[in-house]
């Protein structure tokens, strides 16, 4: 983990932040692939983005609106996800939103790219 977000976090916030991000890339992932997939395929990848994400879709059913498809379901609860992550968790704590790189996990993700990009250049 990046020693910036551990000095400035709580642990357990960061560890917080890392379950919410993961939960809300993988609903994005399910939405992404029902884009192309029908939702009874047999692809690996689909069926274990249905299993982890559809007890947060019940979680979330009562303050789904009836009147989006089924197929934005998991867009939607991303979008509360993200809105908890990017706002609520900040404002609880007396932290500033400084950005989407402001979060733990896209910001190690962010490094890492930025840290593979370096290293295929500089092999050049």
């Amino acid at each position: 983990m990046n020693d910036v977000f551990v000095g400035a976090f709580p642990i357990w916030v960061v560890v917080l932040d890392y379950i919410l991000g993961a939960a809300m890339w993988t609903l994005v992932g399910r939405f992404g692939m029902s884009l192309f997939l029908r939702e009874d395929s047999d692809f690996f990848f689909n069926k274990a983005f249905q299993w982890l994400t559809n007890p947060l879709l019940r979680l979330f059913a009562p303050i789904t609106p009836s009147f989006l498809i089924l197929r934005m379901h998991p867009l939607y609860v991303a979008w509360f996800i993200f809105m908890l992550r990017f706002y609520i968790i900040p404002l609880l704590f007396g932290y500033s939103v400084l950005g989407v790189l402001s979060f733990p996990l896209e910001s190690e993700i962010a490094r890492f790219i930025y840290d593979m990009g370096n290293l295929l250049t500089t092999r050049q």
